[in-house]
């Protein structure tokens, strides 16, 4: 298996630019790159790596059936959008509109906390991407081939815009929300076959649509759903007014009154378009191995690493010390006594709860111990988050986890994990991604075992299939 650097720069390729790029703004440049990716520019491991994410997205959007924010836009969606068309609403295997089903699929792919993460930009790209491409390429009848080819560029694009805005955007907005609105416009401009001018106003239009704000958490309220929901649906309708001449703004990201001017006080042109063509940033991202918020599984498996090494009894645990960096503390300070599931994801004593009495964080341990289990109520007492200065100096690259544990018989252990398990220099097998989506299948049977085989295999060879059509039989047949 290639490793994380390897996978991410082979093979350079330089799709043609319109004009000359020392003359171009950078949002032009980066439009200009995403629009001239063809797959025979992709390196081979990268287009692998790409089936890989769009299994992991696929297996999570099922997983995500009958959770009540999906349920709710299910009901919005047959009163508002139209009873058939040609793409799939995964979770009931319904027929809609291309705009319906990326919002639906969009929300469903962001409940069980399972989906796609990339470190840099701290963005979940496969819960936007894959909803609006999914939808445009069946509405257009596209190839595999053409599906993969506009998802890497949606991951190109919302990746680099990602860096770009910074770790001050992070503290206030939802980047997969904001940023997701963008990645997704740019993959289905790119499978649209729109051109650089054209790729630039889909961008425009998205971006003065992206949206997303952390304060739900404090609520348990479901705006996480409906961030990846618009902008997967956002996203879609922004490449299809501009494939029609709608235009946007053209400088939406480093205007005087651009995205980064009002979300952002770190923004860094020089992320846009760095190592156009060389680097790969999809080949970045890593797949989530516990069912919560990323920022809980570097203490998480550095707490497992303690447990295992020390043989220590949870029973005399007295304090847990995570040694966090300050994104982790922003995000998940606010939960304190989590009252739903999926806010019990947030949660940092949750996570570790689970992870000592249960030995790991997964659907099936949220589900049944999150909020039902005592000891677990009561380990999220022990537990606090301290900023730790050399791990929020690596972050967002690289995601460090550190614990102390302090034991009522005077012990005090550590315990530190540099590559948490999912990132691409530890990432999942496919033999350890077939599981977790044959996993993430059954959880709410979404689909049986024998059609998440077949997905699977079908995964596999996507990039020779020619179309991307049914992948789940219609409900009642």
């Amino acid at each position: 298996m290639l490793d994380a650097a390897t996978l991410a720069s082979a093979t350079p390729a330089t799709p043609a630019a319109s004009g000359s790029v020392s003359d171009l703004y950078p949002t032009r440049q980066l439009c200009d790159f995403l629009a001239g990716i063809e797959l025979a520019d992709i390196p081979a491991p990268v287009v692998e790596r790409a089936k890989d994410l769009f299994l992991d997205w696929i297996a999570s959007a099922l997983a995500g059936k009958d959770a009540p924010p999906v349920r709710t836009l299910q009901a919005f969606a047959a009163a508002m959008g139209p009873a058939d068309g040609p793409c799939e609403v995964l979770v009931d295997r319904r027929r809609t509109s291309p705009w319906f089903a990326a919002l639906i699929n969009g929300a469903a792919s962001h409940v069980v906390e399972q989906d796609d993460v990339h470190n840099g930009s701290v963005f979940h790209p496969a819960a936007v991407v894959f909803p609006a491409v999914l939808a445009a390429a069946q509405s257009g009848r596209h190839s595999g081939a053409e599906l993969l080819c506009a998802a890497v560029a949606g991951y190109e694009a919302g990746i680099r815009i990602g860096e770009y805005l910074g770790r001050s955007h992070y503290r206030v907005f939802h980047t997969t929300g904001t940023v997701g609105t963008l990645a997704a416009a740019a993959a289905v401009a790119r499978l649209l076959g729109l051109d650089g001018a054209q790729m630039n106003h889909a961008l425009g239009s998205a971006g003065t649509q992206a949206a997303g704000l952390w304060e739900f958490l404090r609520d348990a309220a479901d705006s996480k759903q409906l961030h990846t929901a618009k902008a997967a649906a956002d996203g879609l309708m922004s490449a299809w007014l501009a494939r029609d001449g709608f235009t946007g703004a053209r400088r939406i990201l480093e205007g005087a009154q651009g995205m980064a001017a009002g979300m952002s006080s770190d923004a860094d042109p020089a992320r846009l378009t760095d190592r156009l063509g060389e680097r790969w940033a999809l080949a970045e991202t890593s797949f989530k191995f516990f069912a919560s918020c990323r920022h809980t599984h570097p203490a998480a498996d550095a707490l497992k690493t303690a447990l295992a090494r020390e043989g220590i009894d949870p029973a005399q645990i007295e304090e847990v010390v995570a040694h966090v960096h300050q994104g982790a503390i922003d995000v998940l300070g606010p939960v304190v006594d989590p009252t739903t599931i999926h806010q019990a994801k947030f949660s940092m004593g949750t996570v570790l709860g689970l992870v000592t009495w249960h030995g790991h964080a997964g659907l099936a341990q949220f589900e049944q111990h999150a909020l039902q289990d005592p000891r677990v109520a009561q380990f999220r007492k022990l537990v606090r988050m301290e900023r730790d200065e050399e791990i929020d100096a690596a972050y967002p690259r690289q995601w460090i986890g550190r614990v102390t544990v302090r034991t009522r018989d005077g012990r005090t252990v550590q315990a530190r994990v540099d590559v948490p398990k999912g990132d691409p220099d530890n990432t999942l097998s496919r033999t350890e991604l077939q599981d977790k989506a044959l996993q993430l299948a059954a959880f709410r049977e979404g689909a049986s075992a024998d059609e998440m085989r077949r997905i699977i295999e079908r995964v596999w060879t996507l990039d020779q299939a020619p179309d991307v059509a049914d992948w789940l039989p219609l409900v009642g047949r």
